[in-house]
């Protein structure tokens, strides 16, 4: 009995859920958070929202969202990363609630506290889950492949919200995408027993000071951080203002600019799982991030001062090209996230990252808005985003080490 206890083999360490059933239902999680923050953009024009109402929504949505983002990875230790999504989503459908009284001032505030609980904590409770589920070569395609969720989201919001405002009511879209938050709760609340438990043991012993302090010291993820802003102000300005500036500056109908939109939106889709086999395959995360950065300035500034002269499927390219950097460089910059945390901090990491992004979107409504004001029309903002997000790139391709 002492022989064989001797030469027992090692017991086998737990076999991991699959990845699979987690990396689907995190995508579809980003799909609804995804159609509840770009709906009221898309919607705007039938429920007589003005760009100065936009800019209250998104820029309530995305305060309230820096400081969820940061707690996000801490929250998914705590309760688990599907628990996390299962909130996620309730706040939509409450996003959505508050968003069917209107187009005023109360209503559209109301609204963006509420998907700014939502928005901020579901990617660090992704990144936390399929960072323990994927192996490190995997996840610059695992991350763009989740990622992609926005633009599916965003596709269907920008294709379908226009259609039901025009045949039944502007607020049935929000209807339906509470409906959808529901569903996605229970879904999510399938889940919890079999993932949540690698999240909830991996952040308990830390906080907020300790996921801020991982990115303050640590000079690569702080860069990421900075770089991440005008980054995340140009993909604001596709997804939350396009439509928009599409009817008013360039002439388009409004579902001719939610085709536009959607177009955008699928050259992010394409960009996010293409940009992931680059940067599996080819080219450093890092460094194919800072050209991504060149690439949506270049598109920007040209579809801000010829867009308006350009014909209908000449300026769908140009979007496709706007989306395909613009909404397309998320995965891979998540994947470098992961890649520079340590393995059971990915969510906590990736939180606090986040929040150089959110300083981008919180500002960019401001931003675009003073713009359009000073120079008379939304072109301008679109021209300054340009710049910066150029700037960024160019400040990664100087990186050394």
């Amino acid at each position: 009995m002492v022989a064989e206890a001797i030469h027992a083999p090692p017991a086998l360490p737990p076999a991991l859920p699959a990845l699979r059933p987690a990396l689907v239902a995190m995508t579809g999680l980003q799909a609804l958070v995804a159609l509840g923050l770009f709906a009221p953009g898309v919607l705007a024009p039938r429920m007589g929202i003005d760009p100065a109402g936009l800019g209250l929504f998104s820029t309530t949505g995305f305060v309230v969202g820096t400081a969820a983002s940061l707690y996000g990875g801490v929250l998914a230790g705590r309760l688990g990363a599907f628990r996390v999504a299962s909130l996620c989503a309730a706040a939509v459908a409450v996003a959505m609630l508050c968003a069917m009284m209107g187009g005023g001032a109360v209503a559209l505030l109301a609204a963006g506290v509420a998907i700014g609980v939502a928005c901020g904590p579901e990617t660090p409770a992704s990144a936390a889950i399929l960072g323990r589920l994927a192996r490190e070569a995997d996840r610059p395609l695992v991350f763009s492949v989740r990622q992609t969720g926005n633009q599916f989201g965003a596709m269907a919001g920008s294709l379908a919200l226009p259609v039901l405002a025009a045949a039944v009511d502007p607020r049935a879209g929000y209807a339906v995408i509470a409906a959808l938050a529901l569903a996605g709760i229970l879904v999510f609340e399938r889940m919890r027993r079999a993932y949540d438990p690698l999240t909830r043991s991996a952040g308990r012993a830390f906080g907020l000071g300790a996921a801020w302090r991982l990115v303050r010291d640590d000079a690569a993820l702080r860069r990421l951080a900075v770089a991440s802003a005008p980054y995340a102000a140009s993909q604001l300005a596709l997804n939350g203002f396009f439509v928009v500036f599409a009817v008013t500056e360039l002439g388009l109908g409004h579902v001719a600019a939610g085709v536009a939109l959607a177009v955008g939106q699928g050259g992010g889709l394409v960009g996010r799982l293409g940009w992931g086999v680059v940067a599996s395959r080819w080219v450093a995360p890092r460094r194919l991030v800072a050209w991504l950065g060149l690439g949506m300035a270049a598109a920007s500034a040209f579809v801000a001062l010829a867009g308006a002269a350009l014909p209908f499927p000449a300026l769908l390219v140009a979007t496709f090209l706007i989306g395909l950097t613009a909404s397309g460089w998320n995965g891979v910059f998540l994947a470098e996230v992961a890649r520079l945390a340590p393995p059971d901090r990915i969510g906590e990491a990736t939180g606090a990252v986040m929040v150089g992004g959110y300083v981008g979107l919180i500002a960019g409504p401001v931003l675009l808005i003073a713009a359009s004001w000073a120079f008379g029309g939304l072109a301008a903002g679109y021209l300054l985003f340009a710049a910066l997000a150029a700037l960024a790139g160019f400040g990664l391709l100087g990186e050394r080490g």
